[in-house]
């Protein structure tokens, strides 16, 4: 039996995260299960049953790691006829969701990555936010190919919990394509700075946050005694390893 068959699905991460623990710390695993309790009293926490922690939580985030983790079953498809110089380019133009195409790259560029840059949206009340829900691939491609996406005003009342549900994953995945040497760039304004500090704290680690860069952009709205001008933007880099 030929073991290189391929399943026609997207790396395993989860997989690929027990085996590395595994090999790390064999003890903690009994009959192919991981005792987290066990591993963290070897990295010296204890068990206190303490829940007042500092942690950043949101309805959704659970679910939204369990997507990442995700398994996908697409392909990405070449498109010679729509290419320039497709017998020499070195580029690559992926064009698909954004989430399921991250999915994909991890097979052939799991920490392979040197420096990335998102532009997202900034959620402004205005722009849009990816509602995402694989349980049905094809009418979530429909959706997808029709753009019907969903704004998201402040009068929704789950404001902020959209956007980290959207970006959450996204920045999960796109940490694995990471080199351990590599950098992160990602563009945002007032309305998430906040938030997205937060949230790559977690995913990176708040000791590679490298700065907050602030740049100049064109003011929304004149000067007046209640509101001041917006003519600024935030690029927060993150390292992988510092």
């Amino acid at each position: 039996m030929n073991e290189n068959i391929l399943d026609g699905l997207s790396m395993n991460l989860e997989q690929a995260n027990m085996d590395k623990l595994k090999s790390v710390f064999p003890e903690c695993f009994t009959e192919g299960k991981l005792d987290i309790d066990k591993l963290l009293s070897l990295c010296g926490e204890y068990i206190d049953n303490d829940f007042e922690k500092y942690k950043f939580e949101w309805k959704g985030k659970a679910e939204c790691l369990r997507l990442a983790q995700k398994r996908s079953a697409g392909t990405l498809r070449p498109c010679p006829e729509e290419s320039v110089n497709w017998d020499d380019t070195k580029n690559l133009y992926i064009e698909g969701d954004n989430l399921e195409v991250l999915k994909l790259l991890q097979t052939a560029y799991y920490r392979k990555v040197k420096m990335i840059y998102i532009d997202p949206p900034y959620n402004t009340g205005n722009d849009f936010v990816y509602e995402d829900d694989f349980a049905d691939p094809l009418a979530r491609y429909k959706e997808v190919t029709q753009q019907t996406t969903k704004s998201n005003p402040e009068t929704m009342g789950r404001y902020h919990t959209n956007w980290l549900n959207m970006m959450y994953p996204r920045l999960r995945l796109a940490a694995n394509l990471l080199r351990d040497d590599g950098v992160i760039f990602i563009s945002i304004d007032d309305n998430e700075v906040t938030n997205l500090r937060k949230i790559c704290d977690e995913v990176f680690g708040e000791e590679n946050f490298i700065g907050n860069i602030i740049i100049k952009s064109n003011p929304r709205g004149s000067m007046s005694v209640s509101q001041l001008a917006q003519q600024h933007e935030y690029l927060i880099i993150y390292a992988k390893n510092l």
